[in-house]
Formats: structure tokens, C-alpha cells, sequence
């Protein structure tokens, strides 16, 4: 199981939940939310993807409406199975549908 390094004070709402989850994973060692700025894009809910393989790790975009934040992993998976752990750690994903 990894740890959530929290250096800054302000983070994007829900994202610290979803990182949480994320950590939970016993192939992650460490998951660092890094710098918050802001973007042109209004994206309305939020979105986590991978973008850069690091020397340890990768480095992901956190996105809700004009916000952006970076998060590093320490891990030793690849990118195919980090987008995993990323879609199952989802709070707003995985619900059950009605009538199943």
C-alpha cells in the first residue's frame, strides 16, 4: 500500500479522495499532488490521465473546470495498468446502474 504525500494546502475538490484510493494500491509507493494552475478548458467534472513516464514513475493531469493539477506516481506498473487502477479508484465511476 502507497502513500499520499500532501505538500499543498489547496488541492482540486474531490481529488484528494480519488489519490486516496489510488494509494490503496499495493504496487503504488507513493502518489504526490504537485502544482495547481489554472487552464482555458471548462471541463465540469473531474478527469485524471496519464500524460508522462518519469524516471519513477508517471506523471498525471489532474482537471476540473479551469483548474489543473499535476500528481506524480511512484510505481513500477506500466501505463495500461496505472489507467486501470485509475478507472477502479474513480469515485464518481463504477456506480451501479438502476434496475441491476
Amino acid at each position: 500500500m502507497g502513500r499520499l504525500v500532501q505538500n499543498h494546502s489547496t488541492n482540486i475538490e474531490g481529488l484528494i479522495k480519488w489519490l486516496k484510493k489510488i494509494a490503496t494500491s499495493d504496487e503504488i509507493k507513493t502518489v504526490t499532488p504537485a502544482s495547481l494552475s489554472k487552464t482555458n478548458g471548462r471541463g465540469e467534472k473531474l478527469e485524471l490521465k496519464v500524460t508522462v513516464k518519469t524516471n519513477e514513475g508517471y506523471k498525471l493531469l489532474a482537471r476540473k473546470g479551469k483548474l489543473v493539477q499535476e500528481v506524480f506516481l511512484v510505481t513500477r506498473l506500466d501505463e495500461h495498468e496505472i489507467i486501470n487502477i485509475i478507472e477502479k479508484a474513480n469515485p464518481k465511476g463504477y456506480r451501479k446502474k438502476k434496475g441491476c
